[in-house]
């Protein structure tokens, strides 16, 4: 698939942090879940110059225990489908556990889901089809990561 800006490739297992935004306050925690090392990377990329404390993991296994051994994050970028634990039995997981549940999910696919199947299985989750549209997906993660914010994610 074509990306239109690649970034170098960053160690997935060191998270890069974002500055403070321009409120001063800290700046909003998010993990992608994704297999595909330059979609991570440039989301991850475009995600930081937009104010975004980014962690990352290549499969749901890998993703769980980044949760279970530190602070949640605001939100999860989570891909569907990825080698050793897919996005399907990640969200399983993270749902049947009660410190991850209310982890928001922003849900990026470039497999043919319909919302209302997505949403039948995962819950109230954002879907963003790839490629991922970076101003979509920079909203999205906006209304998740603010607790203020009247529109679900």
């Amino acid at each position: 698939m074509p990306h239109s800006r690649l970034f170098a490739l960053r160690p997935r297992d060191a998270p890069q942090e974002a500055p403070p935004d321009a409120r001063g306050t800290a700046p909003r925690r998010v993990l992608i879940v994704e297999d595909d090392d330059a979609i991570c990377s440039s989301l991850g990329e475009a995600l930081r110059e937009r104010g975004f404390d980014v962690s990352t993991a290549s499969n749901g296994r890998e993703a769980l225990e980044r949760l279970r051994g530190a602070p949640p994050p605001s939100a999860i970028v989570l891909d569907l489908m990825m080698p050793v634990m897919d996005g399907w039995d990640f969200r399983q997981e993270q749902l049947q556990d009660p410190a991850l549940r209310p982890i928001p999910v922003v849900v990026v696919t470039a497999a043919g889901f319909s919302s209302e199947s997505i949403r039948t299985q995962f819950g109230n989750v954002v879907l963003i089809s790839k490629p991922v549209p970076i101003l979509d997906l920079v909203d999205a993660l906006g209304r998740a990561c603010d607790p203020t914010s009247s529109s679900p994610a």
